[in-house]
């Protein structure tokens, strides 16, 4: 019995209950392999054709309506002689006939590459390439990004959104459904890229299997209904945004709201106008709403679940106290990933557990990471070495066969190859390499502690930059803060930077006396850089990668600083103490 359990039986009811519901939920799921989301989006709009199905800024479809026009999008690509495994790319910011599009076209066989909805120049021409795409579908700002590129650039002809909308709403409600082509689970349905937050993105594989499993995994956890409505602000081009929330919702009969984007002013409004009782949050959002002045729509609303990912343990309490939120469902996973783990019970600050009844469905382990190979450790018999109670290493779950377990990697074969970890803890074992390092305590719930390479090494110390991004938040003044390490000429390591949103408040001179009563010195940041705001992909996660690049080279921004040792306090970063620094000459 782990510790939630002794001191709240009825919390473990709850939490036995729901992963009941979800197991009974995904069962059907390869008892009927020819069945797809389309199919049923049309079983449920059998059941009540009249009900609410979807809602954007510009009106709401029915079950009926929202059926037919996904029906008539995979007329539209039978019309357009896009076949089983080709692949055509979706372009469009969020709107509720951006759901019924992917959700058609890859019924009858096409994969649709969801491309983010922000890229440009040479990000759009990647995600091209990277999908192989014969085609494109774009709305108007789209449209001006594709019409932007080099000509010949992509080599595919774009069609228009709104057009090709207009299009399947005549074709599916002729009420017929064009024949199922041979499309199976097995096939992939949507690729979905990675967030870029290290590099360029990756386009995932996404299977028609794994949309049904998300989607009805999620809708037994959560214990969706007919009365839900979720709120959807997240990109859809994201399978949180564009999958798990829209599909867990309309799998159990509910309806779904998508909001054009998040937004801090509008949020408690649509919230309370559109009566939703769910909302899916990732990243800082939940940090955004916690931290924003009052809103009178706020006390009004009908919210009975907050689900998503990356609640920080910091705002978690903070989040629900203000907002009087009866539950709060925290999950990890990642779009390419075999690996999940869901905070049934709602431990606060815990990523989840994998109960011992299921343990057999989900094999995941702790492996200890040595960071100077960048690698998990191997023992003296060559096997990777499994992490005690508390003690942080990799995350890895097995793959194994089809459904939960399997890995559908990228269209990137070398890139697939890499999160793959080989001769584990025997002979051609094989383990899904999630990047991150967590710990696992011993009630079974897992926390998060770094994203391997969001840790760096100086003064022989390894330095976390969950640890150093927490205690700058703490101090006052700094109103959010990411870290992460730079190199610097003549030093072993990496010295650690920091940059800072800085409020009214905010004194560079005293920073360092807050920060060194939070932190070990070899953690303390060396660089700190002001901005405005911090640079971030569309689901709030900061680019990193291009703050590390960038370093503390002169004029990245408006204000830097660096940590005099010798005072003991953070001092401009001016090009006299520039050369210093360079020269070896400055202590740091």
């Amino acid at each position: 019995m782990d510790g939630s359990a002794r001191h709240d039986p009825g919390g473990r009811r709850a939490a036995n209950a729901a992963w009941l519901r979800a197991l009974e939920a995904v069962a059907p799921i390869e008892r009927a392999p020819a069945r797809l989301f389309a199919d049923l989006l049309r079983e449920r709009a059998a059941e009540a054709p009249g009900a609410r199905a979807v809602s954007d800024a510009d009106g709401s479809m029915n079950r009926r309506e929202f059926a037919a026009l996904a029906t008539g999008f995979a007329a539209l690509a039978i019309r357009r002689g896009w076949g089983r495994g080709d692949t055509v790319a979706l372009h469009a910011g969020n709107s509720a006939a951006y759901l019924a599009c992917w959700i058609g076209l890859s019924s009858a066989g096409v994969v649709v590459a969801l491309l983010n909805a922000q890229a440009r120049g040479e990000a759009l021409i990647h995600a091209m390439r990277a999908a192989g795409a014969k085609a494109a579908i774009a709305d108007e700002a789209g449209g001006r990004a594709f019409a932007d590129l080099p000509a010949g650039a992509t080599g595919v002809g774009v069609e228009d959104f709104a057009g090709s909308i207009e299009e399947s709403r005549a074709l599916g409600g002729s009420g017929e459904v064009p024949p199922s082509r041979g499309v199976t689970i097995g096939d992939p349905a949507l690729l979905i890229y990675t967030s870029g937050t290290t590099g360029l993105p990756k386009a995932a594989r996404v299977s028609h299997r794994r949309v049904l499993n998300w989607a009805l995994w999620f809708a037994g956890l959560a214990g969706f209904g007919a009365d839900d409505v979720m709120y959807d602000a997240l990109p859809l081009f994201h399978s949180v945004g564009g999958v798990v929330a829209p599909c867990a919702t309309l799998a159990a009969g509910g309806s779904v709201h998508v909001a054009r984007r998040f937004s801090l002013r509008d949020f408690w409004r649509e919230i309370v106008e559109t009566r939703a009782t769910a909302f899916q949050y990732i990243g800082e959002l939940c940090r955004l709403l916690a931290d924003a002045p009052d809103d009178p729509f706020a006390a009004r609303h009908e919210l009975r679940l907050a689900v998503g990912n990356g609640l920080a343990a910091d705002v978690w309490e903070r989040f629900r106290a203000r907002f009087a939120i009866p539950r709060v469902l925290e999950f990890y996973a990642a779009t390419e990933g075999n690996f999940s783990l869901f905070n049934v019970e709602g431990r606060p600050g815990a990523l989840g557990r994998v109960p011992p009844f299921l343990a057999h469905r989900f094999p995941a382990a702790l492996v200890r990471h040595d960071e100077a190979e960048g690698a998990p450790l191997r023992g003296p018999d060559g096997r990777c070495v499994a992490c005690g109670p508390g003690e942080p290493g990799e995350a890895i779950g097995r793959i194994e066969g089809a459904g939960g377990g399997a890995f559908e990697g990228y269209v990137d074969a070398a890139a697939s190859d890499a999160k793959v970890l080989r001769d584990v803890f025997a002979d051609g074992d094989r383990w899904f390499r999630t990047g991150d390092l967590m710990t696992r305590d011993a009630d079974g719930f897992w926390r998060f502690v770094a994203r391997i390479g969001d840790t760096w090494r100086w003064k022989g110390e390894n330095v976390s930059a969950a640890e150093v991004e927490a205690a700058l938040r703490a101090c006052p003044g700094v109103a959010d803060a990411i870290a992460y390490g730079v190199a610097v000429t003549g030093q072993d390591g990496r010295a650690g930077m920091a940059a800072l949103v800085a409020d009214e408040i905010f004194d560079a001179a005293t920073l360092a006396a807050a920060l060194a009563a939070r932190l070990p010195p070899a953690a303390m940041p060396r660089f700190l850089r002001i901005e405005k705001a911090l640079a971030a992909t569309a689901t709030f996660k900061p680019v990193k990668s291009l703050y590390a690049r960038e370093g503390y080279a002169p004029g990245v921004a408006d204000a830097l600083f660096v940590l005099d040792t010798a005072a003991g306090a953070y001092a401009p970063l001016d090009a006299d103490r520039r050369a210093a620094i360079e020269a070896g000459r400055a202590r740091i």
